[in-house]
């Protein structure tokens, strides 16, 4: 047991990958107080059925930045949040297998036709910093529009004439006159920990212990 009379914080992120990550959660013994089901609750922290853990409910890229930085120990986000920022206090040991999707650029459709080389474009995204690699490595300088969302609004209004979002289905694309040109990533939901926490929180270590253990005996099956 911890000596740490504190709650474990685990922080998970509103939107697609929680309701993939619940039943993993509950196998794993996180599981969370029935006011966390309620559509009507405006909290964002839910106590746990196991007494020395809580739950909070962020924004994706918030779950990141509370783990990093040790306001909560644990969470689970994509692998696309985990390198967007990649913070050097944060560990994603655990590929959960599940949220699957790709990081990708899209435009216009026929743009490609319509135009030569480039060497300069203004791309909106929410993802800056994996956005401007991408295209440095194409030799590229991508000025990045940072927007949160309505991502595919941007090309027809002139805002950018490129965009970078998650892309699942790729539906949404298509129904705005978009076309995927290239994957920057692909993206599974991964748990992350706090690496000071993992190393002084034995809870920590088990929770890891706990999702890999999982994971492994679901791809086995």
């Amino acid at each position: 047991m911890s000596t740490d009379p504190r709650p474990l914080t685990f922080a998970v992120p509103k939107g697609r990958i929680l309701d993939e990550a619940l039943p993993l959660m509950a196998r794993a013994g996180v599981v969370p107080e029935a006011e966390f089901h309620d559509k009507k609750s405006r909290a964002l922290s839910f106590a746990c059925e196991a007494a020395d853990m809580r739950i909070i409910r962020v924004r994706a890229f918030d779950v990141a930045t509370f783990v990093a930085h040790g306001a909560a120990q644990a969470g689970i986000v994509g692998s696309d949040v985990v390198e967007e920022f990649a913070y050097s206090d944060l560990y994603a040991p655990v590929d959960l297998d599940i949220g699957h999707c790709r990081l990708s650029v899209a435009e216009p459709a026929g743009a490609a036709e319509q135009g030569g080389p480039v060497s300069h474009l203004r791309v909106a995204s929410k993802y800056p910093n994996l956005t401007r690699t991408h295209f440095e490595r194409l030799g590229i300088q991508a000025e990045v529009v940072k927007l949160n969302g309505a991502m595919e609004l941007a090309p027809g209004l002139g805002l950018a004439s490129r965009i970078v979002d998650l892309v699942s289905t790729g539906r949404t694309l298509k129904d705005n006159g978009l076309v995927e040109t290239s994957i920057i990533l692909p993206v599974s939901a991964r748990l992350i920990v706090n690496r000071a926490a993992l190393k002084t929180d034995e809870r920590v270590a088990a929770l890891v212990e706990r999702f890999r253990a999982l994971v492994t005996a679901q791809a086995a099956a």
